[in-house]
């Protein structure tokens, strides 16, 4: 998948972005949102053995660049009945706040939509991630529920999450 508008840039996770992931997923400032505040302890080696095994059909890790610089990434899933789960994480905090991740969410809902034939897209995130939760109803995603302490971060702290869902006849390209 490669998905180009203006500066933005969507395109697969190759073995060359191991380095870079390993980078971000080792940050646990970056990864708190995700559930683990200390990081991961990854290997680049380890990433690229799993890139390997990304489909178009099953799931699939993509890298988001602006002006050409790698800033972040997101993922969908093909979970089945003709939905996909997807994700997003702005790992350059100076491209956060800037309005990348609304443009780059419907550049990837537009394209499962429309090119790979999903019916509903569904994802969830953090209860505490308010920035999160403004984007994805601002683009269009509806409040399905809250499942509260659902799951433990690496810190054993209990985590409570919002899940959301867009149906392709409800989509209006993002615009509001």
């Amino acid at each position: 998948m490669t998905i180009k508008n203006n500066n933005l840039l969507i395109r697969n996770a190759t073995v060359d972005d191991a380095a870079q992931l390993e980078i971000w997923w080792r940050d646990g400032k970056i990864m708190a949102h995700a559930g683990f505040p200390n990081g991961l302890d990854i290997t680049a080696k380890e990433i690229a053995d799993s890139l390997s095994t990304d489909t178009d059909e099953t799931y699939r890790r993509l890298i988001i660049e602006v002006d050409k610089i790698p800033i972040g990434e997101m993922n969908y899933r093909n979970i089945g009945d003709n939905t996909a789960e997807i994700g997003i994480k702005i790992c350059d905090f100076n491209r956060q706040e800037k309005g990348h991740g609304s443009h780059l969410l419907c550049m990837l809902i537009n394209e499962l939509f429309l090119c790979y034939g999903y019916e509903k897209i569904i994802l969830d995130t953090n209860l505490n991630n308010k920035r999160a939760q403004h984007v994805y109803e601002k683009i269009g995603f509806n409040k399905v529920g809250i499942r509260y302490d659902c799951w433990k971060n690496q810190l054993g702290e209990p985590q409570s999450a919002v899940d959301y869902e867009l149906k392709r006849e409800n989509w209006n390209c993002g615009k509001t």
